[in-house]
């Protein structure tokens, strides 16, 4: 049984967080008991689970750099950002453009804790704990209003978070409040499952995460292509993970590279 820190005072450590399963998944170490043996448990449905982990934190890193290096894009804001681990989106973007300002936004618990940590001495970057599912609350949060100016060109992340958004949670509706309170020249920069290949290992690694408080809902391509709507998808447009502008140089090779329908999610870049 893990000893449960002080930081962790009232976070329920019994249940699997999707943010927490993730970090396990990608090696960290912030995570329970709890989120182990989900994680186990999805990989025992899915066996390239944790490949496609490090599929989706390559492509955020590739997205991050286009949208730093090519975009100019010197604002961020990160949705379900999840545990901070090695190549963060303010350490890519900042080794890029040091004045590059960033807002992480979780709603777990632990994940904001150890961002909070991470960015303590950083006051280009800050972290808000918020759920996506309510755009206005994180819109008007000071962290938001206080570092960032969205009537400036915005990247938005939604990387590897819309499938947590069910549909009676209007997906769709979400992304499109996120769009209109950035300005024209923003980003939207997405990652999600898709159940369009080997649907049945993924419908029995989402069925795993219906013991969390966010279960998954894969979609098919049409309709994740459906959700960029009112956005100009840049090169190579949505495509599964390692497709998505590979670059060996910057993070080595992804490890689905020789099989890219094996990262079972696509990503694209959207232009507003």
């Amino acid at each position: 049984m893990d000893e449960v820190p002080g930081w962790a005072a009232g976070v329920d450590v019994d249940r699997p967080s999707a943010a927490r399963m993730y970090d396990y998944a990608l090696g960290g170490s912030h995570n329970f008991a709890a989120d182990r043996e989900a994680t186990q448990a999805v990989i025992a449905a899915f066996p390239d689970g944790p490949l496609v982990a490090r599929s989706n934190r390559l492509f955020l890193h590739r997205a991050v750099r286009f949208l730093a290096a090519e975009a100019g894009i010197t604002q961020f804001l990160d949705l379900g950002s999840g545990v901070p681990t090695v190549g963060n989106v303010h350490e890519v973007a900042q080794g890029i453009n040091p004045q590059a300002r960033v807002v992480y936004v979780d709603i777990d618990p632990v994940a904001v804790a150890h961002s909070r940590m991470l960015l303590a001495d950083n006051p280009q970057a800050a972290v808000l704990q918020a759920d996506i599912r309510e755009p206005a609350c994180i819109l008007r949060s000071s962290e938001v209003t206080e570092l960032l100016d969205l009537s400036q060109p915005t990247a938005v992340l939604m990387v590897t978070v819309l499938h947590f958004v069910a549909d009676g949670d209007d997906p769709a509706g979400i992304i499109e409040a996120f769009r209109t309170a950035t300005a024209p020249g923003s980003y939207l920069a997405i990652s999600h499952v898709t159940a369009d290949e080997r649907a049945e290992q993924v419908h029995g690694a989402g069925k795993v995460y219906e013991s969390t408080s966010t279960g998954v809902t894969p979609r098919t391509r049409t309709v994740i292509a459906g959700l960029l709507a009112g956005y100009d998808l840049v090169e190579p447009g949505l495509v599964y993970l390692p497709s998505w502008r590979p670059d060996e140089e910057h993070g080595g090779l992804d490890p689905l590279a020789a099989d890219p329908s094996r990262a079972v999610a696509l990503a694209g870049v959207g232009r507003r």
